[in-house]
């Protein structure tokens, strides 16, 4: 019988990243927990081994701390049993851009982009030198629309649409999936840390249907899921035409509309 691979959830202590770690303990996945809140992290542990019989460690860390981030790269590499990666830690935005100062920008960065990257990148190596391995990067919709008005934090969630597409390119030939996930407006604790009542929101999704739905994606090897967008094509369309928009690059020589008028 085929042992099934360890999975490893940042955030995990609520919202999105407890939700997939319920959701790969019912699968029969081991897990190891990591968030800054080893109570919240401990209890929703004991919760999981008792409901589905798993071995569930957990790791208290604040990835926006660098020896938090390295303790957890460490445990990326050194554990072999760990298959899957869930990147879901990250903070959103209060306020617009004028109102960040220079700790909540350097925060918000570090968390949800440079984190997030040294993870996947701590646990890659391996995963290529195995031939197999998962790495789910959460992402988000704002990422696509700078109108939404979340100027930083939608600048960090395009980094992670860019990483993991060019990952995929490098890593997929090689046995290992990265799959980006694209939530809009989620019903989770995010809101009431960046000073917004969720109360005040309108349309928001569940975090159970979320998770599902993007489990299905995660499934069928999907390299981005939208679980909010409803006509598919909307995204095919996009993509095909940024890759017509490269093909009418040419570096050679600047575009005429740029030429000198004599």
């Amino acid at each position: 019988m085929t042992t099934l691979p360890t999975v490893l959830v940042t955030g995990a202590s609520s919202g999105i990243g407890a939700t997939y770690a319920e959701r790969f303990a019912r699968r029969g996945h081991d897990l190891v927990l990591v968030a800054r809140d080893k109570t919240r992290l401990e209890t929703l542990a004991a919760r999981l081994r008792e409901a589905s019989g798993v071995t569930v460690d957990v790791l208290p860390a604040d990835l926006t701390q660098p020896a938090d981030i390295g303790a957890v790269e460490t445990r990326l590499r050194d554990d072999a049993r760990i298959g899957v990666l869930i990147n879901n830690a990250g903070m959103a935005q209060s306020g617009g851009f004028v109102q960040q100062t220079g700790e909540s920008i350097e925060r918000l960065i570090t968390l949800n982009t440079t984190a997030l990257t040294r993870l996947a990148a701590a646990v890659a190596p391996r995963f290529v030198q195995s031939g197999t391995g998962a790495i789910v990067n959460i992402g988000s919709v704002v990422g696509l629309a700078p109108e939404f008005g979340m100027t930083v934090y939608g600048a960090t969630k395009a980094f992670v649409l860019f990483l993991s597409q060019g990952m995929h390119l490098e890593l997929s030939p090689k046995g290992v999936y990265v799959q980006a996930v694209l939530p809009a407006g989620t019903r989770t604790e995010i809101w009431d840390r960046a000073g917004i009542d969720v109360n005040t929101l309108s349309d928001l999704m569940d975090v159970e249907e979320l998770v599902d739905a993007a489990l299905v994606g995660f499934d069928r090897r999907e390299l981005v899921t939208i679980p909010p967008l409803h006509v598919a094509a909307r995204w095919d369309t996009l993509d095909g035409a940024r890759q017509g928009l490269l093909s009418d690059i040419r570096q050679a020589h600047a575009a005429e509309r740029y030429l000198a008028q004599d």
